[in-house]
């Protein structure tokens, strides 16, 4: 046997291990679904029926009775220019995902600038879950502002050490728990960017709810940037779909990008009245979301430290949007473990997302607050909160 090849054994015990973490995560996503009380339930956790009924509610926002799109036309210009007015935009274009609008957008903007670097976070969307898309399909050069769990500020956009063409923020930025800047802090790092003679783009896949900490609507947040892309399905419940908003001029090239990428789809109407729904009956309650978030992100926060867990951390505090991070030092199986028990036996469960490993023994999770999490008095998530312990000791010592 070669020196380099696994022994039996420890094939067997990998093998083992990546069976348990198998079904602990089918055992999860069951959870999701027949759980009595969350504080969230996604579309997609959702059966095609329950999906499908979103459209009842079509016949509100559109006129059912007129023809159906055909490559972007009827329904999809009107989602486009809703899109546009909320925004404070000249234009936007739908487009079938949000990899593919910024793609786009950026690509665009190297091309007006002269510069395909793109100055970005580390733990931006293109860095983290893209697969290199910028460099390998756009031909754009990420230049990193900085890895730090915040968001970046003036002085490095300034002091950045090469030229970029376009800065881009994501807002709020998801890897480092939601968090968005004062609004201070966002004219601050927009100035820092045109004094370096580059455009702005904002990654807005969850600018819906940035409202709330920002202090300002949706059209002056917009109005920073020179182009903005918003998703559909992150906070509005859409079956999916993206926007890219910004001059006439831009999005008319984006469009022929578009066509170029795959993404002149035939019809998708089923797509974009599901958006104009959210935009109707979501937008609105997004601050009460929020501001109930921070009812819930409270309540964990004493509940944790009446039970003596040691470094419980609720991030950002209080949170930025209806969505944020907590963290805990335990190994990530283990509060999995735990907390999937608790929603099977009881049927609560408070911690639904999967929990990822951020070193020895801690680990975290995102919380989400939307319509079912309103119900939830700050006394039932401590209630909650000491039911999970109690699991989470149990599972500890074992």
């Amino acid at each position: 046997m070669s020196d380099t090849a696994p022994r039996r054994g420890h094939q067997e015990h990998d093998t083992s291990d990546e069976e348990r973490r198998g079904r602990l995560r089918e055992r999860r996503i069951t959870a999701q679904r027949t759980a009595s009380r969350v504080l969230a339930r996604h579309g997609f956790q959702k059966t095609l029926r329950e999906r499908l009924a979103l459209l009842d509610a079509a016949q509100d926002v559109y006129d059912l009775d007129e023809p159906s799109d055909v490559y972007g036309n009827r329904v999809v210009e009107a989602l486009e220019e809703r899109v546009a007015g909320l925004l404070g935009m000249e234009a936007a274009a739908f487009f079938p995902t949000g990899t593919m609008a910024q793609q786009i957008a950026l690509r665009c903007w190297a091309g007006r600038t002269g510069n395909p670097a793109v100055a970005l976070h580390a733990l931006s969307h293109p860095e983290v879950h893209e697969r290199n898309a910028f460099s390998q399909v756009s031909g754009l050069r990420p230049v990193r502002v900085t890895s730090e769990p915040r968001m970046p500020t003036a002085a490095e956009v300034r002091d950045l050490a090469e030229p970029f063409g376009t800065l881009m923020l994501e807002l709020p930025l998801r890897e480092a728990g939601f968090v968005l800047p004062t609004w201070d802090e966002l004219t601050e790092v927009v100035e820092a960017a045109r004094e370096r003679d580059a455009v702005v783009h904002v990654d807005g896949a969850r600018l819906w709810e940035s409202t709330v900490r920002l202090g300002r609507p949706l059209e002056e947040i917009a109005g920073l940037a020179d182009s903005v892309y918003v998703s559909f399905y992150k906070s509005l419940d859409a079956f999916g779909g993206a926007a890219l908003a910004g001059p006439s001029s831009l999005i008319e090239e984006a469009k022929t990008w578009r066509h170029r990428y795959g993404g002149q789809v035939f019809q998708q109407f089923p797509t974009v009245l599901s958006a104009l729904v959210g935009l109707e009956t979501r937008l609105p309650r997004l601050p009460e979301y929020v501001a109930h978030a921070r009812v819930v992100a409270a309540a964990l926060r004493e509940e944790f430290a009446e039970a003596e867990v040691p470094w419980a951390r609720v991030h950002p505090e209080p949170p930025h949007t209806h969505q944020f991070q907590l963290w805990l030092p335990y190994d990530a199986e283990v509060l999995a473990e735990a907390a999937v028990r608790q929603a099977e036996e009881t049927g609560t469960f408070l911690f639904a997302r999967a929990w990822e490993a951020g070193g020895p023994g801690l680990a975290s999770t995102e919380v989400c607050v939307e319509d079912p999490g309103l119900d939830w008095s700050a006394d039932d998530v401590r209630e909650a909160v000491a039911g999970f312990v109690a699991r989470l000791r149990q599972e500890a010592s074992r």
